[in-house]
């Protein structure tokens, strides 16, 4: 499982972007704005330009009622709490399995996403990054129950 840990130092705002390519490196590029300057055309589309091809992006917006969060992982966890899911009275007592609960830590916030696309604007219900994101604010109001509730709902990702 994981947990959200809030940054020492103040998360600063960004508008994370997604490109479509591939990018054989993870970790921080020191990159100038001379290789990445979006601009608005005239008619009002984000298009900026990656080693020569033309890219139209469009602006997913983040609900009001959500926050979206850059995560880093880190090596710290949590001591488990004892809470967990209801178990049986018959269920043998040697088979409780604690969970480790990894930190991430928040680097940085967003209000939008902008997702790009070849000499095309994004088509938002064939665009699996834009389909993603609204699939996933439906999953979590589907799992968001009443405060009175005794119920406790696990989502993994696989």
């Amino acid at each position: 499982m994981l947990a959200i840990q809030q940054s020492t130092q103040h998360a600063e705002k960004c508008t994370p972007n997604v490109l479509p390519c591939r990018i054989n490196h993870n970790g921080p590029v020191n990159a100038s704005t001379r290789y990445w300057a979006p601009e608005t055309d005239d008619k009002g589309r984000s298009v900026a330009y990656f080693r020569g091809r033309k890219l139209l992006g469009r602006s997913v917006k983040v609900p009001d009622e959500y926050r979206g969060a850059v995560l880093t992982k880190t090596e710290k966890t949590l001591q488990p709490n004892g809470r967990g899911p209801a178990r049986d009275a018959s269920e043998d007592a040697d088979e409780e399995e604690v969970e480790e609960v990894v930190l991430m830590e928040e680097n940085a916030s967003f209000e939008e996403i902008v997702v790009w696309s070849h000499e095309a604007m994004p088509a938002e219900t064939e665009d699996p990054y834009s389909k993603g994101v609204q699939e996933w604010i439906a999953l979590a109001e589907a799992a968001c129950l009443s405060e009175s509730s005794d119920v406790v709902v696990r989502l993994t990702l696989l």
